[in-house]
């Protein structure tokens, strides 16, 4: 070894033989030793027995020439412990006694000062003939509180920890019922067979500020013999191929979700040829046919027959979109078509809908469809043949007859969905959509919206569930088209645009609903008893024309009421004098206008919204005698709460033909 290898850095060399300080001197206490350990200055030579023995170094050696007597305990060993423990029978090294040392009681700071390094002292059993030089710690302990009195019980809150767990378990449950419903409807709308329908940009659409909040689906029933169409009766791809407009509904629910009606449209009415993209319906894609046996192989667009149904058959769910819209005005933003299985599995899923006949019902080509007569249960395939025969041998009305038997089965379907609370249980309204969805083709739909809709429709009362049939001549032409009556039909759906109350219209407690006042009567009554609070939404006062009267005998008041309007942001239309004296200030607007006059409404204290027709898209604010100030709008996008009612205006209410095909859904009668 060199001399670095016995050379410690920084201590001075020694010379020979003389004793190394560093290698005799006493050890350093480990942590945890007891004081009198600790008191130690240095360690005795060997063999001199003259230094003092120590407490550990006697224990220590006495525990290295016993077995242990059980496993070591964190406390002093009890006092038959002691008696119990054996004694030795030899003792090698006599040992001189040792006076007990007394120390001072621990205190508390001294005792939170400890070093956590320190290990836990383990008290070992003592011979009993040692014991006696050991310490009295008993006498020297301080009384401790766990002596004199019994620890108080411990709280442990079960009510609360009962609260937590439960609040938890609602939190899992409801994240579980969440997610469910959303993963629902996630795979209900990955099922969904999408198709372009849609034509929003139209100019055919009559007034679309009018229109705005409505919904408005086309709703066809399809009749194509394609897959499994064949094995419920309707036949085969050899006795028709492609796919035709069966039935075509048009339902219009207003933004106010009071009503609903639906509008019947006859498969062989009468149209103006338009040119269509074509469509297959096998694959549901637009574009040239490429089947060499198709008349509209490699076309890029195709006329339309004269025909309504030949617009599905040609351009599919677009082009018949398109026509409907022509017809009739109102802006198709929802688009279902349903084939022949899709109809049968949905009224299976309902358990079967209840029809009426006053006869038995035989078709010439269908053969028998109800046996018997009166009130019955029909299951998915009685069902469609009930609502396709067009050949009833008890009927002269063709289809007609059809469409009106349509109507009552439609009619007591809504009852029954209503009454069974469908459209409210998760379950009920999977098993119904699971039923059809897969047999359909949708634009603008996702079964979050069939939710909607059919919460919407579930607190409509029945009797404001209407179902009519477009007015025509009644008799076909040379090519078997049934003639429109042009004029009678624009009415029609000039009512609906302006949610004119129609025939056999009725309310809750089956009084029928109010038509609206001719005109001339003008618009005096600044509130209804029948007006209702309504919770809107305010939108931005630049997208808002506003046009102010004066209906007190102040002058210049409409013109300084506008000045402070336009400050505000909103357009502003020429002020003028409003004929005849009201008590409140109210706003006038059109139907679809609701978010505009809400807006508005906002900036009047108390003022009343009243809906009438012929306002356009300009919201009118009479001030009344109340009036004193106006006020900021309130922003775009947060709630407003106002008070609407209906009135008059100065258009003249839209005047229906009186022979009008009704059916209103309250109606139970057989027929």
């Amino acid at each position: 070894m060199s001399d670095g290898d016995n050379a410690t850095p920084g201590r001075p060399e020694r010379a020979p033989g003389e004793d190394n300080q560093w290698l005799t001197r006493s050890p350093r206490p480990v942590p945890g030793a007891t004081p009198w350990e600790r008191a130690q200055a240095s360690s005795p030579s060997a063999g001199n027995h003259t230094d003092g023995v120590t407490v550990a170094d006697l224990i220590a050696k006495l525990a290295a020439d016993q077995p242990s007597s059980g496993r070591a305990r964190r406390h002093r060993a009890d006092p038959a412990d002691e008696a119990a423990a054996e004694s030795p029978t030899e003792i090698t090294d006599p040992v001189e006694p040792v006076e007990a040392v007394v120390f001072e009681p621990v205190s508390p700071e001294r005792s939170a000062r400890r070093d956590p390094t320190d290990p836990v002292t383990e008290v070992m059993h003592v011979p009993s003939a040692y014991a006696a030089e050991l310490p009295d710690l008993a006498a020297v302990r301080p009384p401790h509180p766990l002596h004199t009195a019994r620890p108080a019980p411990v709280q442990h809150h079960r009510a609360r920890n009962i609260g937590r767990v439960a609040a938890a378990l609602i939190a899992v449950c409801a994240l579980a019922l969440t997610g469910g419903a959303w993963q629902w409807q996630s795979m209900k709308n990955n099922s969904l067979n999408r198709v372009s329908a849609l034509d929003p940009n139209s100019r055919d659409i009559v007034d679309p500020n009018a229109q705005f909040g409505d919904e408005n689906f086309l709703i066809v029933g399809t009749d194509s013999r394609i897959g499994q169409n064949s094995e419920v009766g309707a036949g085969t791809t050899d006795d028709a191929a492609g796919a035709r407009s069966d039935t075509i509904m048009l339902v219009n629910i207003p933004a106010d979700r009071k009503r609903v009606v639906a509008v019947s449209f006859p498969r062989d009415l009468a149209i103006t040829p338009i040119q269509c993209e074509p469509w297959n319906p096998e694959t549901g894609i637009y574009g040239p046919i490429t089947d060499e046996e198709s008349p509209m192989y490699g076309m890029d667009e195709a006329w339309t027959e004269t025909k309504l149904n030949s617009a599905y058959a040609v351009g599919g769910p677009k082009c018949l979109v398109k026509v409907i819209q022509k017809l009739s005005g109102l802006s198709v933003n929802r688009f279902m078509a349903v084939d022949f299985t899709g109809f049968a599995k949905m009224v299976d899923a309902l358990g079967g809908v209840e029809v009426c006949s006053t006869t038995p019902l035989e078709d010439y080509e269908l053969g028998t469809v109800l046996a018997n007569p009166g009130r019955q249960m029909v299951d998915g395939h009685t069902a469609l043949n009930y609502v396709r025969a067009r050949q009833v041998t008890t009927e002269v009305n063709g289809d007609y007859g059809r469409i009106k038997r349509q109507q009552l089965f439609l009619s007591s379907l809504l009852r029954s969905l209503i009454s069974r609370e469908v459209f409210f249980s998760l379950s009920k309204l999977n098993n119904v959509v699971n039923m059809f969805i897969e047999d359909s083709f949708v634009d603008n739909i996702r079964t979050k919206d069939l939710v909607d809709l059919g919460q919407s429709v579930q607190g409509v009362n029945a009797g404001r569930i209407t179902f009519v049939t477009v007015p025509t001549t009644g008799y076909a032409d040379d090519y078997g088209n049934e003639q429109p009556r042009v004029d009678d039909m624009a009415a029609l759906f000039e009512a609906i645009i302006n949610d004119d109350p129609l025939p056999e219209e009725r309310n809750a407690d089956n009084t029928p609903v109010p038509e609206t006042p001719e005109s001339g009567s003008g618009t005096t009554a600044p509130a209804n008893p029948d007006g209702e609070l309504v919770d809107a939404v305010a939108t931005e006062p630049g997208a808002v024309t506003v046009r102010v009267s004066n209906s007190t005998g102040e002058s210049g008041l409409a013109s300084s009421a506008a000045d402070v309007l336009q400050q505000h942001g909103f357009n502003i239309d020429t002020p003028d004098d409003y004929p005849g004296p009201l008590s409140s200030t109210t706003v006038f607007f059109s139907p679809g206008n609701e978010q505009a006059a809400a807006t508005v409404a906002s900036s009047f204290h108390n003022a009343t919204i009243e809906r009438v027709t012929g306002m356009g898209d300009v919201v009118r604010v009479v001030l009344g005698s109340d009036f004193s100030s106006v006020s900021p709008p309130s922003p775009s996008g947060s709630p407003v709460q106002v008070h609407m009612v209906r009135g008059t205006s100065s258009a003249q209410t839209t005047e229906l033909p009186e022979d009008l095909t009704v059916t209103n859904a309250a109606d139970t009668t057989c027929e």
